[in-house]
């Protein structure tokens, strides 16, 4: 797990703005998978996707990955660092994935620091915010937190909304996460944007996503394996293999990691990194807002 740290420096090379020439980074916003579509098409047609694997997600994300997503969501909390009364907010977490680890992270700080007089007081000012666009998904994500005995906390909300317009105030957040979710916004760069507008001084954005392999012959059996393995396992276990089709389609098309690395710079983040996990399957980018 390499971790890449990537600076923009006066004539460097390295993050370079990007250019008009360079626009077409931002052409995926008017891709669906491998198909060109207008602007206001794509949310209904990702919603559309997110409606119809939202029962069978959590499954699909198992053997797809064979399990490997749990931890590195388990990688992704353990970089943000969550504390006690933070205010955190986790975008496209509709099934609650993330924003359970990082209560339980939360609630395991509280148990060492043995906080018996302050801890009433530090669950009220604790706030994680679960933002997703599609209600099934939020749905999905509120019966989970039943079965876990979260349904009556006081510190994890469920706000239905878009990325790209966040209905939070400037300067909220102590942090955001999203994890396998801004690759399906429509406008890449908004998203950045919103994420940069509602974080505190301090505050960090993290976000973990398929990415592009960089082992020559890995990626040559991990292309196979998500273009011919993953929609049938689609088709036979949620029976929707055109939903997991477009999941892979969406996968080649995100940018690679220098490059939306590039885009987090531009959104006006400073001490932009990423790590790849295995071979780049999967990347955490990061930045703080200064």
């Amino acid at each position: 797990m390499a971790l890449r740290s990537v600076t923009r420096k006066l004539g460097s090379k390295l993050l370079p703005r990007l250019s008009p020439a360079s626009s077409l980074l931002h052409s995926h916003a008017t891709s669906f998978g491998f198909k060109e579509v207008r602007e206001e098409e794509k949310s209904q047609m990702v919603g559309n996707v997110f409606s119809n694997v939202a029962s069978n997600y959590d499954t699909m994300n198992d053997l797809m990955s064979a399990g490997l997503h749990r931890l590195w969501k388990d990688r992704l909390v353990s970089k943000l660092n969550p504390f006690p009364g933070m205010s955190h907010l986790d975008v496209a977490g509709g099934t609650g994935d993330v924003a359970f680890r990082i209560l339980d992270s939360i609630n395991s700080i509280k148990r060492r620091a043995l906080l018996s007089v302050l801890e009433d007081d530090l669950e009220e000012e604790t706030k994680v915010y679960v933002c997703d666009i599609n209600p099934n998904m939020l749905n999905v994500g509120k019966k989970r937190a039943l079965q876990r005995g979260l349904g009556e906390d006081k510190s994890l909300l469920w706000v239905e909304g878009d990325a790209e317009a966040l209905s939070f105030g400037d300067n909220t957040m102590d942090g955001y996460t999203i994890a396998f979710g801004i690759r399906n916004v429509t406008h890449i760069e908004k998203a950045l944007s919103e994420a940069y507008r509602v974080l505190k001084r301090g505050g960090r954005f993290l976000c973990l996503e398929l990415s592009h392999v960089d082992v020559p012959v890995f990626k040559d059996f991990y292309d196979f394996y998500s273009f011919s393995v993953i929609p049938t396992l689609g088709e036979l276990v949620a029976g929707d293999r055109d939903s997991y089709q477009y999941l892979v389609e969406s996968i080649c098309r995100f940018p690679p990691q220098e490059t939306f690395a590039s885009m987090i710079a531009d959104a006006g983040f400073q001490k932009v990194e990423y790590e790849n996990l295995v071979g780049g399957i999967v990347a955490i980018h990061s930045g703080l807002k200064i």
